[in-house]
């Protein structure tokens, strides 16, 4: 899509035989993260539209908004993220950034992969979409969802859903329940999607979260005012796949 279109940032129609596609490829592959972004831009729609629209009503909102951190910049600042102290939800984080190799720009290049331009483009809206992009491995840590497994990325994607309302994640999130149902018989891993689902209802909505506040503040304080509880029923679907060597379904 050329930069000019881009900068106007229009919601698209819903593209279902891409999705399709996308979540075949996805399913076969969990780590082929590219179809995950093909799935968002086939059915999202004006997700990033409502979601910048309640960012401004809600409380800081529109602070969060004018200041338009870019959150690939802030997140790939290793001496930021260095100096925040133990305990906090950054420190996990920088945990998480050591034991997976992940990072905020290797992320936003997997995304940019198909080169469709919205990454250049100046526009509210666009900022908004990049940064709901850009939290997502903050709310592996909020959540406890771990990222390294199918599992976990299959629980956050409900929780996801919930927060944001974007269809992308519900196709993604109801795919993999259904796959692993069909491979294992195992009822634990839907229930734990599930679950998922239900605490992203019940929790504080994270897109209105100053984010550089928020990595400085202890986990745990985090959790209990953002209302994420502990997520029981993942827990115990990770130990009954364990048990049955399914954690790579």
């Amino acid at each position: 899509m050329a930069t000019r279109e881009m900068e106007t940032v229009q919601p698209v129609r819903r593209d279902w035989g891409t999705a399709w596609a996308a979540l075949r490829r996805l399913l076969a592959d969990g780590n082929d993260t590219v179809q995950v972004f093909r799935i968002m831009r086939a059915l999202n729609a004006d997700t990033s539209h409502r979601n910048y629209v309640r960012l401004l009503a809600e409380p800081g909102g529109g602070r969060i908004a004018f200041d338009h951190v870019e959150l690939t910049t802030r997140f790939s600042d290793r001496t930021w993220i260095d100096g925040l102290p133990d305990g906090s939800v950054g420190a996990h984080y920088r945990a998480f950034l050591d034991r997976t190799g992940f990072s905020a720009q290797g992320l936003a290049e997997i995304s940019y992969a198909d080169g469709e331009g919205w990454q250049d483009a100046q526009h509210p809206v666009a900022w908004f979409g990049r940064r709901e992009r850009d939290v997502h491995d903050i709310w592996h840590i909020l959540t406890g969802y771990t990222a390294e497994e199918h599992l976990g990325e299959a629980c956050l994607v409900a929780f996801s859903y919930a927060q944001t309302g974007g269809l992308g994640w519900a196709a993604i999130g109801l795919g993999a329940a259904l796959k692993s149902l069909r491979v294992t018989g195992e009822r634990s891993f839907a229930k734990a999607v599930w679950e998922g689902y239900r605490n992203g209802r019940r929790a504080r909505w994270l897109h209105a979260e100053a984010y550089e506040a928020l990595l400085a503040e202890p986990l745990d304080t985090a959790r209990r005012r953002l209302n994420i509880p502990e997520p029981i029923a993942y827990h115990a679907a990770q130990k009954r796949l364990k048990e049955q060597g399914l954690q790579g379904i």
